[in-house]
This record gives structure tokens, C-alpha cells and sequence, in this order.
């Protein structure tokens, strides 16, 4: 399978059943490894794990959230009580 990752790279996705990778975890550990594709461990037919390289994010906390706020609506309004919601 062919998927784009976050930065918009095109990588390959490989898909194994949990007793395929039972067998040849080592062998599937090196393949991620060298060749930087990620792995999808699935169990009857669904996926469960994805076995990826590491990668540090250098980022500051600041620049991760950069672009996550979907929606900004007048900040600086006064809360009133019944606007919160209680969490039970």
C-alpha cells in the first residue's frame, strides 16, 4: 500500500497478519530499519499496529501546535457560567 505521510512524502505501507510477524518480527524490524517503510500488523483482517521508524521532532512546542487551531472565536469575550460544560 501507498500512503503520504505528514510532510506529503509518498512511503510504502506493508500489511502482515499478527502470526506473519510473530514469525519474522527481527526480519520485520530490520526492513523498517533500512528502508524507512512502515510495517501494519493486522489481526483478522483489521489493523492494529504499525511498526515505524523513530523520529525525534526537534520542533518547539510552539511550532508543533503552529496551524492547529481550526476555529477562533472572539477570544476575549467574557465566559459566562452556564457556558462551561461540566464533566461527569
Amino acid at each position: 500500500m501507498t500512503i503520504a505521510n505528514d510532510q506529503g512524502v509518498i512511503m510504502h505501507q506493508e500489511h502482515v497478519t499478527k502470526s506473519q510477524f510473530k514469525a519474522k518480527a527481527l526480519e520485520y524490524f530490520r526492513q523498517v530499519e533500512t528502508s524507512g517503510e512502515t510495517v501494519v500488523v493486522t489481526d483478522r483482517g483489521h489493523p492494529t499496529i504499525e511498526i515505524r521508524r523513530y523520529r525525534t521532532d526537534q520542533r518547539s512546542p510552539l511550532e508543533k501546535l503552529r496551524g492547529s487551531v481550526v476555529e477562533y472565536k472572539a477570544p476575549t469575550e467574557p465566559v459566562a457560567e452556564d457556558d462551561w460544560e461540566a464533566m461527569s
